[in-house]
């Protein structure tokens, strides 16, 4: 009990903070009750998603325990229910699933235009993990859609992107990336961290710890397919992930599982 109402109390002072800078707390989950996440805010991702990761996305990697959100990546052998023999297809190549994790979405439950998005989260950084904390626009097919990388880890970096539609239909990548060595390596991944975005109708900013990682005006972000739709003046929602392997994730072999991204809180606020 002392421990939430600490937990309490801070969260009170960072509101009365945010008020203070025209903010007001307009959606939150803060992981407080056991079993699965809230299904007023979250549904999930199935399957083989995106980026030739290694992990089959399923519910049930996902829950709250003692008042945090964990995604809980396994080494599991199942039967691919998508395999088809001599596919070059990479989710029907293999016979088997080799991994399990889970990606939880806000989509068609909960979506904002503009505001400040903050986690307090703690990530592992072995080799071959890629957690995510991001959001995409609910209209427009990926690029053109708009996605924000507010936390990405991959390969010993954390990186702070922004994508929205260049030429030839290919992404246009606005990116910072910070080594997790320079932070401390290990010793900081054990720690949680707070991760921010301060969004508005001029610039996407990216923090760490309050650490400005990028700034991008939204007059750099506009799609370059010839339409005047902007990525960045719509709506988008929220999701949380533990990706393995992958284009992007590297080499899982010296990695234990099950491993884990905790998430203490996850919240929204607006001007």
């Amino acid at each position: 009990m002392i421990m939430q109402s600490c937990a309490v109390k801070k969260m009170h002072n960072i509101a009365n903070q945010y008020a203070s800078e025209g903010y007001k707390l307009v959606w939150n989950d803060e992981f407080e009750k056991d079993g699965p996440p809230d299904p007023a805010n979250w549904t999930y991702e199935n399957g083989f998603v995106r980026n030739e990761e290694l992990q089959w996305y399923q519910a049930e990697n996902a829950f709250c325990k003692n008042g945090k959100l964990i995604i809980e990546a396994r080494k599991e052998q199942k039967p691919n229910p998508l395999y088809v023999a001599g596919s070059k297809d990479w989710r029907k190549k293999p016979q088997n699933i080799e991994y399990t994790s889970a990606c939880i979405i806000t989509k068609d439950l909960q979506s904002w235009q503009y505001g400040r998005f903050e986690m307090s989260a703690k990530i592992d950084i072995s080799a071959g993990l890629w957690p995510a904390f991001w959001t995409l626009g609910l209209k427009g097919h990926w690029p053109a859609n708009g996605e924000i990388d507010i936390m990405e880890y991959y390969r010993g970096k954390l990186l702070a992107n922004i994508a929205s539609m260049g030429k030839n239909g290919k992404p246009k990548w606005f990116s910072n990336t910070q080594s997790t060595d320079s932070l401390g390596g290990k010793k900081w991944a054990s720690q949680f961290h707070t991760w921010r975005m301060d969004w508005d109708e001029e610039a996407i900013s990216l923090f760490v710890d309050n650490v400005l990682l990028n700034k991008t005006l939204l007059s750099e972000l506009e799609n370059e397919n010839g339409t005047t739709f902007h990525p960045f003046r719509q709506k988008h929602y929220i999701l949380f992930d533990l990706a393995l392997g992958g284009m992007n994730g590297g080499d899982l072999k010296d990695t234990r599982f099950p491993n884990r991204m905790e998430v203490e809180y996850v919240r929204v606020y607006q001007k």
